[in-house]
């Protein structure tokens, strides 16, 4: 069988340009993800004033934005699988960046939901295609850092949006509408296109080996003129070429329980993220902070998320994965629930700082996790439907954040929050699979072949 060996050839590579324009471009994606997913958060407190909304209707738009992720990150496994990576990447990109632009001109809340539902669509799509395309480019000794340098790039975004939202949301009744405008920039990743390449292990997957081939020749010459001569791969090993991932394909006993145990961890923690950073500007506000002060409160915090990110980056690649996941689902569930016992401005933005920065922690080592836990055929599928479950499963957190609101007040909701982290903390103790001894045996066969 006709073998072009991608995985193999990719992994002696050393990190050379290539791979640092590859990152500015995910990073780039990212960006603007983290721009715009919190947008209607930070408008939110503004539109309740101007529109007269109530804390359910926030929550009910909240939530059908998380049913527009389930559907984007399920689409995303068929269309990366369909289309390949590198095409996938620009387009969701594009979709979630015209569907923010769209949002700058809603006039009521249902023009806003509707176009918030497209965004969040695409705003998943991106991510789940973004998360599969670092893991298949990237060496698998560093494929985890690299991740995280995206994410520590890309999160930036977060800060530098609740910044600019703090600083135009007040200006007047229609400046709101420039947070939107600002989240629609993400296009600008077209700019990109010719400086990336498509996956040869998706190529390789479809059994179309000269196009790989072509690929990773081009790539390997450009390495080889910045670094100088590349050590020879390990030998290739056989895989059967797969066209198509049906979705029966994850009740196979060797994918059921990756998919079950991720579908546990995106579900927690999208629940524990969205339902801290999505209410925190309302929530502060509904205790009679101002909406100046309750939107600064958040950006001050959310500085604490780049540099997660680049904690992560630190132990993702030297401790055992799972091992992290659970020490910082369990940090973020501690300083969660103190954020919520205080109304002490400067601990508000302590402890809030400090769950942003184990929170994105969190989740750029949860990217690296989970496309890991399956081959190239179910990778795309494995990841889009796990990631998927998990941002539909938050259709029903915002539903229960106002609830518990309502009913039982302000603190309520961080011990739920709490709560949900925990529970996940305690799921990948129990049934994580350990992923650091296959990086290293990766690792250690590109060693052993050497040039002679």
């Amino acid at each position: 069988m006709r073998q072009s060996n991608a995985l193999n050839r990719l992994d002696r590579l050393p990190v050379s340009r290539f791979h640092k324009v590859t990152l500015l471009a995910v990073a780039f994606a990212y960006f603007f993800e983290f721009a715009d997913i919190n947008s209607f958060a930070t408008t939110a407190p503004k539109l309740i004033k101007l529109w007269g909304l109530t804390v359910d209707q926030v929550a009910y738009v909240t939530s059908l934005s998380f049913v527009g992720m389930f559907i984007g990150a399920i689409v995303a496994g068929s269309i990366a699988d369909r289309w390949g990576r590198k095409r996938a990447l620009i387009w969701t990109t594009l979709f979630f960046g015209i569907s923010s632009f769209a949002a700058v001109f809603s006039w009521d809340l249902v023009s806003l939901g509707v176009f918030r539902v497209l965004t969040s669509a695409g705003l998943s799509a991106m991510t789940v295609v973004g998360v599969v395309y670092v893991n298949e480019m990237y060496p698998s000794a560093i494929r985890g850092k690299y991740q995280a340098y995206a994410i520590a790039i890309g999160i930036c975004g977060t800060p530098v949006t609740n910044l600019i939202a703090s600083a135009v949301v007040p200006l007047n009744d229609w400046s709101w509408r420039l947070v939107y405008l600002w989240g629609s920039l993400g296009v600008l990743l077209v700019l990109f296109s010719g400086r990336l390449k498509e996956s040869p292990r998706w190529l390789e997957s479809r059994g179309e080996h000269a196009a790989a081939d072509a690929v990773l020749t081009e790539i390997e010459t450009a390495v080889a003129a910045e670094k100088g001569p590349l050590p020879e791969p390990a030998p290739p090993v056989a895989e059967t070429p797969s066209t198509k991932a049906p979705l029966r394909l994850l009740l196979q006993k060797k994918y059921l329980l990756p998919t079950l145990l991720l579908s546990v961890l995106w579900m927690t923690q999208t629940i524990g993220f969205f339902g801290y950073s999505s209410w925190a500007p309302t929530l502060l506000a509904k205790e009679g902070f101002s909406v100046e002060k309750s939107v600064f409160y958040v950006a001050l915090t959310t500085v604490g998320a780049p540099l997660g990110c680049y904690l992560a980056s630190l132990v993702t690649d030297r401790f055992e994965r799972k091992w992290c996941l659970v020490a910082f689902g369990t940090v973020i569930a501690v300083c969660g629930l103190l954020y919520g016992l205080t109304f002490n401005p400067v601990l508000i933005i302590v402890f809030g700082f400090l769950v942003n920065l184990f929170e994105r922690g969190y989740t750029a080592l949860a990217y690296a996790y989970s496309p890991e836990l399956f081959d190239t055929r179910a990778r795309s599928l494995g990841t889009s439907v796990s990631y998927g479950l998990g941002r539909l499963s938050n259709a029903a957190g915002p539903l229960i954040v106002a609830a518990l609101y309502t009913g039982h007040g302000y603190r309520s909701v961080f011990y739920f929050i709490a709560g949900t982290w925990l529970v996940g903390a305690v799921t990948l103790a129990a049934f994580g699979a350990r992923t650091r001894a296959a990086r290293l045996s990766e690792t250690k066969s590109q060693r052993v072949h050497v040039p002679a």
